[in-house]
């Protein structure tokens, strides 16, 4: 997974996941529920959580659910470009947090998941797409979309796979934390 350890820099982005963008995907309930096990993991493993919000003022915040599983203090950035490193604060939380590699969830695949993973991979930033915690109106340009990010070096991989590779052994104190959020995401 590209030198991805608990300690070693890692930290989720989750992109636009507005209940506005997700009442029009076709999937958004069940990207919804891999978003909420993402986060949950990664607050488990203390991985840092950003999110984004495209226009927040026009199309309200981040859905509820996910800020919840977040914990306190959740990092929110404001955008009006389509990355997520359009929006203002962003690449400077993330340098000063030590961030060098990103999980990267949300919305939508093809447009602001796609250019906040080119402008993650352009500014060093190891890159795992987490597919199944991201979605699309039209699933044919999100199969494109990953296909080519991945070309382009990033990895793309399920929540599960990325978290179990994270925890590493099942005697990890914090294992059946996590069977337990993958069973509710199940649910």
């Amino acid at each position: 997974m590209n030198g991805v350890s608990p300690s070693g820099g890692a930290a989720l982005l989750v992109v636009d996941v507005q209940p506005s963008f997700l009442r029009v995907m076709p999937a958004g309930e069940a990207c919804l529920r891999r978003c909420r096990l993402a986060v949950g993991a990664a607050r488990l493993l203390g991985l840092p959580v950003f999110f984004t919000e495209q226009v927040p003022a026009k199309l309200g915040p981040t859905h509820p659910d996910l800020l919840l599983a977040a914990g306190e203090g959740p990092r929110v950035f404001g955008k009006t470009a389509f990355s997520a490193f359009g929006a203002p604060g962003l690449t400077e939380a993330l340098r000063d947090a030590g961030i060098t590699h990103l999980l990267i969830a949300g919305l939508e695949g093809p447009v602001c998941v796609h250019q906040t993973a080119v402008a993650a991979l352009r500014a060093d930033f190891g890159v795992t797409l987490l597919a199944d915690a991201i979605t699309e109106r039209r699933p044919e340009d999100g199969a494109v979309s990953l296909a080519a990010l991945r070309h382009g070096g990033a990895t793309v991989l399920p929540v599960e796979t990325v978290f179990y590779a994270l925890l590493g052994d099942a005697a990890e104190p914090r294992f059946r934390a996590f069977t337990e959020l993958v069973k509710q995401a199940q649910a």
